[in-house]
């Protein structure tokens, strides 16, 4: 029967949403065979068994182009566990329009850079700015009016109370093609700075509004962070190449003006995400405008094209001396007796490695053997470490699991290591409610989170649950932050290497496999639920 019920199950159609989500109190859609062992059935018994658990150190670098990056990062955020992280981003610059015609005497009167953050949406806060606004509409002029700001708090991570400087840079490196590889500690050249703002942590939208009965003249649609740039910069650089070869086509256009950086000056603060694709930048100018013998000067603006089909880049710095991170990531990081402490960080952070070894496996195989015993469930169990809970940082609601298994059918390279999603996901993706992890007690005294594995717990310790086409053995599990992305339909997940850990923001540190204390309750353990008829 259990046969069966895994034959039916839909394989990778509907979307675990990576992962998602967490405070779920419906039953894990991985005991789907219990309803085997109820009623009196059959017995079932959870037991904890041995595993080893590791930092893998991924040299604080990751791929961070155009194609990983579904939200930007800017921010700066140092503490004692991970010591500092800073984010920059930089993005290509495009004419919106080619060979463009300014008109005559063309003047920039300002420019500003707009950035797009993720926001509390149920935050606001209102303010009239000015009661006695004038607003100018072409059907009929000069509108008495009132504006009004809606200010809203930028979603952060670290200490949100601090202000940044972001600074605009222009970048003298060419960024190339939105398609290529790019990693996130690479390097660039920048000159002028263009701009700069104090960032006080808020974004916020201007509506416009009659005097007269109220109507919206204007309203902006997403809360933005307005960053002024220099006028006189564009003049130069734009406005004065008018009719010249620069400004006729894009392959000109990027490697004239190949770009901007964002970054801040601080090194410590918080981190905030963005959207790259929803960037502006607006350059307002004057022109004479000729009409039946009079001449005036009307404002108008260009805008530039920083979305998608640019190059899009994640610049990502860490400085870990003195961290508590620095030696197991970097000296004694132990993948054959695990590691005491587990340091998971996503942005090119390190991630963790579970072993199952073989002691565990043979325990479980007699065990099956000897009693006939047939599992339920399995998963990795790990308790957020209390030092880490004691700072309140907001904790992970985002993970990835994988298997990392070498395929002995591969005649090519039977011995590669090779990675993918693991059975279970596989598996049991289409089964409602399913998520590859689960959250406990985060309000309480020991938090923890449990990672499924009981298909590929199986297939480890029973033969017959593995088709005999399959020839892979799993070596051991991969966990990191961030989920799995969709393709664009938002029904399947688009591969194992494309999720959004380049850009979440999020840091945690787990109680590992400690070998000088091998008694810990809250140490790593692999729990197996099984049954006896």
């Amino acid at each position: 029967m259990i046969h069966t019920i895994k034959k039916t199950i839909t394989a990778l159609s509907l979307v675990v949403l990576g992962s998602a989500l967490l405070y779920n109190c419906e039953p894990d859609a991985d005991t789907l065979g219990e309803q085997l062992f109820l009623n009196g059935a059959a017995q079932g018994k959870e037991e904890a068994f041995e595993v080893t658990a590791y930092n893998i150190n991924n040299n604080d670098t990751i791929r961070t182009d155009a194609s990983k990056l579904t939200y930007g990062v800017l921010g700066a955020f140092n503490e004692t566990q991970f010591g500092m992280q800073k984010a920059s981003y930089l993005t290509q610059v495009k004419l919106s329009t080619y060979d463009p015609d300014f008109g005559t005497n063309a003047v920039v009167d300002s420019v500003v850079l707009v950035i797009k953050p993720r926001y509390a949406s149920d935050s606001v806060t209102t303010n009239t700015v000015d009661d006695n606004f004038t607003y100018t509409t072409a059907a009929d002029g000069a509108v008495n009016a009132k504006k009004v700001v809606n200010t809203y708090p930028v979603l952060k991570f670290g200490k949100a109370k601090k202000t940044l400087t972001l600074r605009v840079h222009q970048v003298e490196t060419f960024l190339k093609a939105a398609s290529d590889t790019v990693k996130s500690n690479q390097p660039y050249d920048i000159s002028n700075e263009l701009g700069s703002k104090v960032f006080n942590g808020n974004a916020s939208s201007v509506a416009i509004t009659k005097d007269d009965g109220g109507a919206a003249l204007f309203t902006a649609s997403t809360p933005g962070i307005r960053i002024p740039l220099d006028k006189t910069f564009f003049q130069t650089k734009i406005i004065a190449k008018k009719d010249q070869p620069e400004l006729q086509d894009a392959s000109n256009f990027i490697r004239y003006f190949k770009g901007l950086r964002v970054s801040v000056d601080e090194q410590d603060g918080y981190l905030f995400q963005f959207s790259p694709n929803d960037m502006e930048m607006i350059m307002y100018y004057k022109y004479d405008k000729t009409e039946n013998g009079t001449t005036t000067r009307p404002q108008t603006s260009y805008s530039f094209v920083l979305g998608s089909g640019n190059a899009h880049i994640g610049q990502y710095q860490y400085y870990r001396i003195g961290s508590a991170s620095k030696d197991p990531l970097y000296n004694t990081y132990n993948n054959l007796n695990g590691d005491p402490k587990l340091f998971v960080q996503a942005m090119g952070g390190n991630s963790i490695g579970v072993k199952i070894p073989e002691s565990t496996i043979t325990k479980l195989k007699d065990k099956v053997l000897q009693e006939k015993a047939g599992i339920i469930s399995a998963k990795i169990r790990i308790y957020v470490d209390p030092a880490w809970k004691a700072t309140n940082y907001t904790k992970p609601t985002e993970f990835t699991l994988l298997r990392r298994y070498v395929d002995a059918g591969n005649s090519s390279n039977p011995t590669k290591v090779r990675t993918n999603f693991t059975n279970d996901l596989l598996k049991l993706s289409g089964v409602a409610g399913y998520t590859i992890f689960k959250a406990h007690d985060m309000d309480k005294e020991k938090p923890y989170y449990d990672f499924i594995v009981t298909q590929s717990i199986k297939e480890m310790i029973e033969p017959e649950s593995k088709p005999s086409t399959d020839k892979t053995e799993t070596k051991y599990f991969k966990i990191d932050l961030g989920r799995f992305e969709t393709n664009s339909d938002g029904t399947s997940l688009a591969g194992y290497k494309f999720t959004s850990s380049s850009y979440n923001t999020s840091r945690a540190v787990f109680i590992g496999t400690d070998s000088a204390n091998p008694n810990n309750p809250d140490r790593v353990q692999l729990f197996v639920t099984y049954g006896t008829k």
